[in-house]
């Protein structure tokens, strides 16, 4: 094989050490959103924080997809990569439009719920990289990697129901007394309940490869 074809050769591998950097840096920026969820002197600089990783993961997604017109060939469907990297940078853009509302609206302290959100958060976060670490072996791992997705999805009703809980909590605390934080309370679990909506839009995609590559 002359070498000038070997050079526009794919290396697939550097596909999934990127899905793989993203999804660490997901993990990164879920970890202290959770953190600044439990309130205290640190919230503000915990939110540029946020952004940071956000910025960093923007980056990754760029590189995915240079590569990925640039790549001879794609270790599966072009338009496959760039919805699962597409996907997973929404998660942590997501939590960077949190972080953003937190700042604006002055925040400092939080409900349980929120903080109990910001937990499961960081546990869909987690799956999402064991997941993307099992991509490379995705024909291999199709069964891990199913449990993995049914997890997250679990993960995001459970989430949804303490969105429920917390808003009838921050009605009845506030019904008699500050509307303007029970509207602050509200677009908060809002934010929170959409990143996990993007989770399992990231665990959607990755069943999907799966079904369509078996």
């Amino acid at each position: 094989m002359p070498m000038w074809f070997q050079a526009l050769m794919p290396k697939e591998e550097r596909f999934f050490d990127l899905f793989n950097r993203h999804a660490r840096t997901i993990v990164d920026g879920s970890e202290t959103l959770s953190t600044l969820l439990y309130g205290g002197t640190t919230v503000r600089d915990a939110c540029h924080k946020v952004m940071d990783f956000e910025n960093l993961a923007d980056a990754i997604t760029r590189d995915v997809l240079i590569l990925t017109r640039r790549s001879f060939i794609t270790p599966f469907d072009r338009s496959d990569i760039k919805q699962l990297i597409t996907s997973l940078d929404d998660a942590i853009d997501q939590m960077q439009k949190t972080a953003k509302a937190i700042l604006l609206f002055e925040v400092e302290t939080f409900e349980p719920q929120m903080q109990q959100m910001g937990d499961i958060i960081v546990q869909a976060a987690k799956l999402t990289a064991d997941a993307a670490a099992l991509l490379g072996l995705f024909r291999q791992q199709a069964s891990r990697l199913n449990g993995i997705t049914e997890e997250i999805i679990r993960l995001e009703e459970v989430a949804d129901g303490l969105q429920n809980t917390g808003i009838k909590a921050l009605y009845t605390k506030h019904r008699d007394g500050n509307a303007m934080a029970f509207i602050v309370g509200t677009e908060i679990y809002d934010h929170l309940e959409k990143v996990m909506d993007r989770f399992e839009d990231v665990a959607n995609c990755i069943s999907g490869i799966v079904i369509e590559q078996a």
